[in-house]
């Protein structure tokens, strides 16, 4: 996901992308060290969603203050 779209989310979808992310990536690590996960990049790639995603809220919250 691009920041241009997260973007153009509200911050209600951007809120639950960023649960759900999490919960992605909850899942992700267990099945990672069950050494089910087939696509390890997926982690990685997750990872930067959320940070993404964070960013994008931190932004919100500091513009509305």
């Amino acid at each position: 996901m691009k920041m241009d779209e997260i973007r153009q989310l509200t911050l209600d979808e951007i809120r639950i992308r960023f649960e759900d992310a999490q919960k992605e990536m909850e899942n992700l690590r267990f099945l990672h060290s069950t050494h089910q996960l087939d696509n390890p990049m997926r982690l990685r790639l997750l990872r930067k969603d959320i940070a993404r995603l964070k960013t994008v809220l931190k932004e919100n919250e500091i513009g509305q203050s």
